[in-house]
């Protein structure tokens, strides 16, 4: 099942994440920095979603109080139902 997830507060507009059998499989950012993006869905990749979310949802970039991964993080909760 793939989610699309429009965070908050970021430079990144728009997170899809594909979740199959409780394994992330694909994690794709519109926007944002491309290399620390593509780097964050790169070791999404064959993880569990419970395994990725507590490692993420308190990153803060720049004093915003959330960050991609951060936003990633919700993005997986929503995705899981949690």
């Amino acid at each position: 099942m793939t989610y699309s997830y429009i965070p908050r507060g970021v430079c990144s507009r728009k997170i899809d994440v594909t979740v199959e059998d409780g394994i992330v499989k694909d994690v794709r950012f519109t926007g944002g920095c491309s290399g620390n993006t593509q780097g964050v869905a790169a070791l999404c990749i064959g993880r569990k979603p419970e395994e990725l979310i507590p490692l993420m949802e308190h990153i803060n970039c720049g004093g915003k109080g959330t960050s991609c991964p951060a936003q990633l993080a919700i993005a997986l909760k929503q995705a899981i139902g949690k």
